[in-house]
């Protein structure tokens, strides 16, 4: 099937019991095995069925299913928030003594995550400022690698390729962070990455009303996540939010083409204004990473960022200026969003390590939502006037 077909058909068929087209909301702590024999089956993994909602859920796993087939997976596992997806893969993929490695700038609760806590495990954490950085000076201990294809909030791109052959030379296990480009536009596993993860709290959701987290891959490593985000470290997703985000992905790829139509439109008026200092936008043939974008993904996403001379009072002044744009630290909403990294999504990271990422007092990120460009582009005009 097409993507647009998966996104609709995937994982749903009609209730058994009633008919009922969409997948019910379960709404249920636990469920009832029957015999003393059987639950002993279900808890030895012998025999399918559900046995409590923190380790699975009918509504949990037709949505597994959509999410896997929509990333060409043989499995999915669905959790709490983005930040639990990236915890369970770690915290299952990593033991103490193991290298972790990264290619900044990431997301700023990754970041966190990654050089705050993850250290407190014995693991230690090496970070990259590019893929070329990576492939000339990785370590030949590095046990997983993580990166975002455009990066959050700098928008650099990172050719996947590269880091995957490197990975795969020295045993170590990829994972990316497809939450900026979605499935719609770019299908890591078909690259050879190992594990593919989401904020479903943004695209794919689509609609700001839920904190989700995606993990897909191959099916033994999935296990292993699963056991570790449900069992474990307990961040399942509610039946509620897993029914919201069911619903979400079925239009992700109409939602997605009015992102990218209306961001080019952004891009491009914005790198031609003579307030603005630099523009980062894949889709701008003159970005670093035009070409790597164009022959790997369907599209350059959503997400638009600029510099302005003058820093945060600039950035500050824009905006507060601003109508149409909310000042939220979300993206990925119908409604379009606009924020200052350095003092909200990537506050908890050092002056010193911001600066080696780029996240500069001067950056601001807009999340291009599905709005008419021309409204969009009228709302940063009389915003930049005030400059």
């Amino acid at each position: 099937m097409k993507f647009r077909t998966l996104a609709i058909h995937a994982g749903q068929q009609p209730d058994p019991s009633t008919g009922a087209l969409n997948t019910p909301v379960y709404l249920t702590s636990t469920f009832s095995y029957g015999t003393a024999a059987e639950g002993q089956a279900r808890f030895a993994g012998q025999n399918p069925g559900y046995i409590y909602s923190r380790m699975g859920n009918p509504t949990s796993s037709a949505l597994e299913q959509k999410l896997a087939a929509m990333e060409g997976a043989d499995e999915a596992v669905v959790v709490a928030s983005g930040m639990a997806a990236i915890s369970s893969i770690v915290y299952a993929l990593t033991q103490q003594g193991d290298e972790v490695a990264f290619i900044d700038p990431v997301y700023g609760g990754t970041d966190a995550f990654l050089r705050n806590t993850l250290v407190r495990a014995g693991i230690k954490v090496t970070s990259y400022s590019s893929d070329d950085d990576f492939v000339a000076n990785h370590s030949a201990n590095t046990r997983l690698v993580l990166w975002e294809p455009i990066t959050n909030p700098t928008l650099k791109v990172i050719d996947s390729r590269k880091i995957v052959a490197v990975a795969r030379d020295i045993g170590a296990i990829t994972v990316c962070d497809n939450t900026f480009l979605t499935p719609y536009l770019f299908r890591p596993l078909e690259l050879g990455v190992d594990v593919v993860m989401h904020s479903g709290t943004k695209y794919l959701c689509g609609h700001g009303d839920i904190i989700a987290g995606v993990v897909a891959g191959n099916g033994p490593l999935i296990q292993r996540i699963r056991t570790i985000a449900l069992k474990h470290i307990g961040a399942p997703m509610g039946p509620q939010e897993a029914y919201l985000l069911q619903r979400g992905v079925k239009t992700l790829p109409l939602r997605m083409d009015a992102h990218l139509i209306a961001a080019q439109k952004v891009a491009e008026f914005l790198a031609a204004h003579p307030k603005v200092e630099k523009v980062f936008f894949p889709g701008l043939p003159e970005h670093p990473g035009h070409q790597v974008i164009k022959d790997t993904a369907g599209g350059f996403g959503g997400m638009v960022a600029l510099e302005l001379a003058g820093g945060f009072a600039a950035a500050a002044t824009l905006l507060d200026n601003l109508t149409l744009f909310a000042q939220a630290v979300s993206l990925g909403d119908l409604e379009s969003l606009a924020c200052h990294p350095a003092s909200t999504t990537h506050a908890a990271m050092t002056a010193a390590d911001r600066a080696k990422a780029g996240v500069t007092d001067k950056l601001v990120r807009l999340s291009i939502g599905v709005e008419d460009a021309d409204d969009l582009i009228a709302d940063l005009s009389q915003a930049l006037d005030l400059l």
